[in-house]
């Protein structure tokens, strides 16, 4: 058999990697799908009580679509805004529940190596006559899968940064790095607690509003927010300029929420190590504006501090990344959170994915690296284009057509929005 008899490997059972599913589908061409999950779209259950800023619109693949309506499935509202579960439920399953996509499934299947069968990383005489090998663990037992091609869309969210400034890594079971259920099924390990929220995005945002949701019942609950950088205007977004209105809604409700001192708020704040009192409650020792504090005790600390991409198991492949964002090395320059805050990123396909290691592609949230601002559509776009390519059809892989919703603001341009309220310079 031929590298081009061979299947397309799918890595991640997720939004992306299911459009990828779906575009080689319509296509017919051959392809196996691993999910580390026991079922599709894990990694949305673990904020399935969060609901998106974006539309049905933008988290819906259009090959997907067009084989639901195949089968006569409906499909949500486009204008509605999802649930993570929803993501989940209404489409991810209904999707892998297809005759063109369901024999192709294997759940619980965590990759944990990819090369090319019978090379190591160094080998470069017939390296592309190769086909890649793929070790698969289920369950304690190891396969072993050749493919044509790869496509890495595992994501980032189970990789969290750690709370610690400089990358160390804390230890601390009371420190939740995921978004936790804070007015449902995690309640109580919140409810009239002193609970810490650090980072400065959109995740942090819905802990605290839910915090503050939870104080209306539970007034003995106090809430502090841990920046590392400066509160400034441009980290609530765009407000109504925002072409997304629910994330520019977001924002804005959180400015009104400091503005009205409504939180403690430790800006310019880098965590250095966490301990505990004799109370067993968390102190935060932490570096503030060149003087050193402990901060604290809390009894809860949310980490949303954003994720980062896991090469562990692409040892033997040879793959690029930008040395700061960690995200696909041509991205870079229009991601860099660095240089601009746009939702908005230039059109780029299988061209600027392309990796040193010939038809190995990194693709959704992954190819974005640390960077905080990926949209579902931009990996839609991403895996219709690196499919065109891989089935031979390279006009419809160069004629790359991308738009997302712009936030509103940039570091380019003002924002339109102004803080009235003065953030507190620590918190105790």
């Amino acid at each position: 058999m031929t590298n081009n008899q061979l299947t397309v490997a799918i890595i991640g059972g997720g939004p992306v990697g299911m459009a990828a599913a779906a575009q080689l589908a319509l296509k017919g061409k051959d392809f196996v799908l691993f999910e580390a999950g026991a079922e599709l779209g894990s990694n949305f259950l673990d904020y399935g009580h969060v609901r998106l800023f974006s539309t049905w619109r933008y988290n819906m693949d259009a090959a997907a679509k067009t084989l639901l309506k195949m089968h006569g499935e409906s499909l949500p509202d486009e204008e509605g805004l999802p649930l993570g579960a929803e993501i989940v439920t209404e489409y991810l399953q209904p999707l892998g529940k297809l005759p063109e996509i369901e024999p192709h499934l294997h759940l619980n299947s965590k990759v944990v190596h990819i090369s090319r069968s019978g090379l190591d990383k160094m080998k470069d005489q017939g390296r592309e006559d190769h086909p890649f090998l793929i070790i698969v663990e289920n369950g304690g037992v190891y396969q072993e899968f050749e493919a044509q091609a790869v496509i890495d869309a595992t994501g980032t969210w189970k990789n969290p940064n750690p709370l610690i400034s400089g990358g160390l890594p804390q230890n601390n079971a009371s420190v939740h790095s995921r978004l936790p259920d804070i007015l449902n099924k995690d309640r109580a390990a919140f409810a009239g607690k002193k609970i810490a929220v650090a980072g400065s995005g959109h995740s942090a945002f819905n802990s605290i509003l839910d915090l503050l949701e939870l104080r209306k019942s539970a007034p003995e609950t106090e809430i502090t927010w841990i920046v590392r950088g400066k509160i400034q205007p441009s980290l609530f977004g765009g407000g109504a300029a925002d072409q997304l209105a629910a994330r520019g809604e977001l924002g804005a409700r959180m400015k009104e929420i400091i503005d009205q001192g409504g939180v403690n708020i430790v800006p310019e704040c880098f965590i250095r190590k966490t301990d505990r009192n004799q109370d067993g409650q968390i102190l935060l020792t932490a570096s503030q504006k060149d003087a050193e504090q402990t901060i604290g005790p809390f009894d809860e600390v949310i980490a949303n501090t954003g994720s980062r991409p896991d090469f562990s198991f692409l040892g033997e492949i040879r793959y690029a990344s930008d040395p700061s964002l960690e995200s696909v090395s041509a991205l870079a320059p229009l991601i860099d959170p660095n240089v601009h805050s746009c939702g908005t990123v230039r059109p780029h396909g299988e061209k600027e994915l392309r990796q040193p290691e010939k038809n190995f592609y990194i693709v959704g949230a992954k190819s974005y690296g640390r960077a905080p601002t990926f949209l579902l559509a931009t990996g839609y776009e991403q895996v219709r284009s690196v499919i065109a390519y891989l089935t031979g059809d390279n006009e419809a892989s160069q004629r790359v057509e991308l738009s997302v919703p712009e936030t509103g603001v940039c570091s380019s341009r003002p924002a339109p929005i102004e803080l009235t309220g003065k953030p507190s310079a620590e918190c105790c």
